[in-house]
């Protein structure tokens, strides 16, 4: 029930007294979302639904109760820590009918690759696309061309090419749906998800 990516719930096991018992806490989705997990057992389903929303459960019964972000901190400090940084997403525009970024664009590729080069292990994905101007096999070429395009200014500025991943969509995903020929500058872009 939870989205991938938004929210996670947070388990631990704890050893007490030769009995097991395990604690799964709902934490809040970054974007402020409404998320929830369902926890099944022999027992039955529980769903939890609100941010701190917990289930301590053992061999002997379970429990339901409102966690904190304090007891979070405390209990599951190491836990957290070890995690790795939550994906990022970025878009970047191009002029019409090219492989040319547009000025905002061109100054947010610095902050990007900062980004990149502050993940030590992490993947890029460059995905490419284009408006609906034009052939379909020629709008898939220029996706992937603007794609490898951005994959080459990242190498270049010094991310390790194993890092990363170009594909182009051409027309297929527009953020604006359009007719055939409609030159719609939204739709001209590369995102690059860094996770």
């Amino acid at each position: 029930m939870s989205k991938p990516g938004i929210s996670f719930a947070l388990a631990a096991m704890l050893i007490l007294g030769g009995c097991a018992s395990e604690r799964i806490v709902l934490l809040p989705s970054v974007d402020g979302q409404k998320s929830a997990v369902v926890v099944r057992d022999a027992a039955g389903e529980v769903l939890l639904d609100q941010p701190y929303a917990a289930i301590k459960r053992s061999m002997d019964a379970n429990k339901t109760y409102q966690s904190s972000a304090q007891e979070v901190k405390e209990r599951f400090a190491q836990a957290l820590s070890a995690q790795p940084g939550r994906p990022l997403s970025y878009v970047l525009y191009f002029e019409a009918g090219g492989n040319v970024l547009t000025a905002e664009s061109q100054a947010a590729l610095a902050n990007i690759r900062k980004e990149i080069a502050e993940r030590p292990a992490s993947e890029v994905m460059v995905i490419g696309h284009t408006d609906r101007v034009g052939s379909v096999d020629g709008n898939d070429k220029l996706s992937k061309k603007r794609a490898e395009g951005l994959l080459d200014l990242l190498i270049e500025s010094g991310v390790p090419a194993a890092k990363l991943e170009a594909v182009g969509r051409g027309e297929r995903d527009p953020l604006v749906p359009t007719d055939d020929e409609v030159d719609e500058p939204k739709n001209r872009r590369v995102e690059i998800s860094v996770r």
